[in-house]
């Protein structure tokens, strides 16, 4: 088998770790939506939503679900709802959890009049039924179209692209609890970066029905346990569901979110988060322009 040729590289900047006050910080950032002049970043093993309001003052939190989680982390893995998504919608954000347990299958709605939990077990099941294990790592809404990202894993499900009408989230916001199949659903594959295979980490919409993700070479064989990261990559799609370039990021940092916004010139001024699976460590927050 003749190997894939190396992605071509895309620089990028840190702009500053995710600190919180009192010595705090976000470890696992995992998705953002940049708005308003502020960066909202969602973590898989916390209760609360941060703000970064700039890149020197530190970020603040907005609780989302009641309750502690443990401080050990085997107990904190099991226990977290894996916030995995972030994104616009309406006049507020979405959060949704990964799928990729039980516990896992909640999604919050967050406007500045408060936070509505609801349930994704109805949306979850019939992809778990077509691909087996599950874990949702990317979504955004484009052209009436609520899009999932399924994070694939060597030998087990692959990545794939989802698809519902947005009425799909409106009648989940409003409490729906029969199955709930997507109206697309389709593989997709990333290469790999030194061996390992990229999976999805999350997704964001661009014009014209394009969109863009972010992936990890992170070598594990299961949806829950975390492996390795040899890297993460960047890639545009087109409304066909084609692979039109991929870039990739220094470093083996694992980006897992994702803001877009489209400059006067036609560049892509991106926003990116990390997840270093270390606890004692906080996330960054990076930029670059592609």
């Amino acid at each position: 088998m003749r190997a894939e040729p190396p992605l071509p590289a895309l620089p990028a900047q840190t702009l500053r770790p995710l600190t919180l006050g009192r010595g705090a910080h976000v470890s696992a950032a995992s998705g953002l939506v940049c708005a308003d002049g502020r960066a909202w970043v969602i973590a898989d093993d916390l209760l609360h939503l941060a703000c970064f309001r700039d890149a020197t003052r530190p970020g603040t939190l907005r609780r989302l679900l009641p309750g502690r989680l443990p401080r050990e982390a085997t107990a904190r893995k099991a226990a977290k709802p894996d916030f995995e998504c972030l994104f616009a919608w309406r006049d507020g954000l979405v959060a949704l959890g990964s799928g990729s347990l039980p516990q896992r299958e909640s999604g919050v709605w967050i406007t500045p009049g408060g936070v509505q939990r609801f349930d994704l077990a109805a949306l979850y099941a019939p992809l778990r039924a077509r691909l087996g294990a599950i874990n949702i790592e990317g979504a955004f809404v484009q052209d009436g179209q609520w899009v999932l990202l399924q994070r694939g894993v060597a030998g087990g499900a692959p990545n794939a692209v989802a698809r519902w009408p947005v009425q799909v989230l409106e009648r989940l916001l409003a409490g729906a609890q029969d199955a709930l199949a997507p109206s697309s659903l389709h593989e997709m594959r990333l290469g790999a970066l030194d061996g390992v295979a990229l999976a999805f980490t999350d997704g964001t919409a661009l014009a014209s029905g394009h969109w863009l993700f972010t992936a990890a070479a992170e070598d594990t064989r299961d949806s829950v346990l975390d492996g390795a990261c040899r890297g993460s990559a960047l890639g545009i799609v087109d409304p066909q569901g084609r692979t039109l370039a991929q870039r990739r990021l220094p470093g083996r940092c694992k980006v897992e979110g994702v803001a877009a916004q489209r400059a006067g010139d036609g560049t892509l001024m991106l926003a990116l988060v990390t997840d270093g699976d270390d606890p004692t460590q906080p996330a960054w927050l990076l930029r670059a322009h592609w």
